[in-house]
């Protein structure tokens, strides 16, 4: 059962992060991070056709050796978040629109801490 749970679980973010591919907002890399851990634990060939992508693969496997993001992306991730406080700011009233300026913060220092390539 565990097994089936994270196939689809693996299914399900690939799914999403190929959405990502084509949508600038919804994230493809921690998508596919997560169906990497779960092809782990159900499916090792599609683990391996996943850390083998030409694309993506490089990317999931120093995540996956060195917990290393590149500056890119961190660079790509505080665009995304800044986007979101000035939605936040934009559409929300006090004290909701400081959600995703909380948010953004907590995430993007943990971000910026990590390694770079």
């Amino acid at each position: 059962m565990k097994r089936r749970l994270y196939l689809a679980g693996g299914m399900l973010s690939v799914g999403l992060g190929a959405i990502g591919v084509f949508l600038p907002i919804l994230p493809t890399v921690p998508f596919l991070i997560l169906a990497a851990f779960c092809f782990a634990r159900s499916s090792p060939a599609l683990e391996a056709k996943l850390l083998n992508h030409p694309r993506y693969g490089p990317t999931l496997v120093a995540w996956r050796e060195k917990g290393i993001v590149s500056r890119r992306a961190k660079i790509s991730a505080t665009a995304a978040f800044a986007l979101s406080i000035a939605i936040g700011f934009a559409t929300l009233s006090l004290p909701w629109s400081l959600i995703p300026l909380g948010v953004a913060l907590a995430c993007g220092t943990w971000l910026w801490n990590r390694p770079e390539a």
